[in-house]
């Protein structure tokens, strides 16, 4: 049976990336640039406002940091796949609008490689494009579509060259279809469509490292810091454009352009500090920029007065788990977390800004280590000092963290 159940993860593991897209929430907001960013944190993770620089636990995956894949154990396999629902409600004058949805939203594994190292392999999403609105103009109305997204494929490995210190990378393959659709509806009842693409294929580097210090036997401080470079984006962008007013349809591609030196990601910087206490409380704070007022971006919508900003998040979370070593209910993991992002783009002059509170818990399963975890979060975007449109949302993850000893042999005597 537990043949049976390992093979359907790993079984799970290798058709999700040929079934799954970026599943991030539709927002107004993903019209802009690459669309809404994801930060790569886990279900347990995002149940603490997203919180990872620091965190190094030997039972939990961490992308975040590839210095943290070093902290498993040799004899430990974990697996770790999380889904979420969520409900967007928007505010924009007296227009209110809502909105379901949802989906799987990450597969990662983690594994030893030495007593010294591990190793880490996933799919997660990068950036996620989904809108849909309408207005009038002269003789008419318009709507504007979009959709797609950019996910992440990584393979990321980690050595501890030295007691408390740990290393690590994360090679990185971006790839996705971001999409745009801009009808025109005339009063004649005529319909032209003009559909923007882009496709994106391409490598980058995550280079991660943290120091953990022993303050005595029940408490350990662990600052914890990550680097991307910057680059230039491979792929390409183009139009098609399809004139309805004409007696055949034939469809017109415009604007062919290709991504590298055009279209980049800036730089971005990670650190935090973790606090643990007794293998029982956990805190930690986190601090992420990017500054994306240096990347290149030549928009392929007529979009004014919209421009790259640079991007801050904080976060701060916690975790407590009662008895470890005890029963049941001594081991829910208790969690929660704050966070706040200014975004990287501003709109006619306003900057947009999202703040979020966290919550969830951990419940172990029955004879093992494995843990499900559950997690609610709220989430308010509006733009500053205008709020244009104000969107609120309800997030609900499950996500489901299997720990097994792979490796472990039984010996007959």
């Amino acid at each position: 049976m537990k043949r049976f159940f390992r093979l359907a993860i790993l079984l799970a593991a290798l058709v999700a990336p040929a079934v799954m897209s970026a599943q991030m929430p539709e927002s107004p907001y993903s019209r802009y640039g690459y669309g809404t960013l994801g930060d790569n944190a886990t279900s347990t993770q995002r149940a603490m406002g997203g919180i990872g620089y620091a965190m190094n636990s030997g039972r939990q995956i961490n992308v975040m940091n590839p210095a943290s894949y070093a902290a498993i154990d040799s004899l430990t396999f974990l697996f770790d796949m999380g889904v979420d629902i969520n409900n967007l409600s928007t505010t924009d004058g007296d227009q209110k609008g809502h909105k379901l949805g949802g989906g799987l939203n990450y597969i990662t594994m983690q594994f030893p490689i030495t007593r010294w190292g591990g190793g880490s392999i996933g799919l997660l999403p990068f950036s996620s494009v989904g809108y849909s609105f309408g207005n009038s103009i002269a003789n008419g109305a318009q709507s504007r579509e979009g959709s797609g997204g950019i996910s992440e494929l990584y393979l990321g490995l980690a050595a501890r060259p030295i007691t408390g210190l740990t290393a690590g990378v994360n090679l990185q393959y971006l790839f996705g279809n971001i999409q745009h659709d801009n009808y025109a509806y005339t009063g004649t009842g005529s319909t032209s469509l003009f559909e923007r693409f882009m496709q994106v294929r391409d490598f980058r580097v995550q280079l991660g490292v943290q120091y953990s210090y022993q303050i005595n036997k029940r408490n350990r401080l662990t600052a914890g810091v990550t680097f991307t470079p910057g680059n230039s984006l491979k792929g390409e962008t183009y139009g098609v454009y399809y004139d309805a007013t004409q007696t055949e349809i034939v469809p017109d591609t415009v604007g062919y352009t290709k991504l590298s030196g055009v279209y980049t990601l800036p730089d971005t910087w990670g650190v935090g500090l973790n606090w643990q206490w007794d293998d029982r409380l956990m805190i930690e704070a986190d601090a992420t920029y990017q500054p994306w007022s240096k990347a290149k971006f030549q928009s392929f919508d007529e979009i004014g007065n919209t421009r790259f900003v640079d991007r801050y998040k904080a976060a701060f979370g916690a975790q407590y788990m009662h008895n470890p070593r005890g029963g049941y209910t001594s081991r829910i993991q208790y969690r929660a977390g704050l966070s706040a992002t200014r975004d990287y783009w501003t709109v006619m002059g306003n900057t947009v800004r999202e703040y979020g509170v966290h919550a969830g818990f951990g419940l172990p399963a029955p004879g093992g280590k494995t843990y499900i975890n559950l997690g609610i979060e709220y989430k308010r975007r509006a733009a500053r000092p205008q709020a244009l449109v104000k969107e609120n949302y309800i997030f609900v993850t499950l996500g489901v963290n299997f720990n097994e000893l792979w490796f472990w042999q039984n010996k007959l005597r």
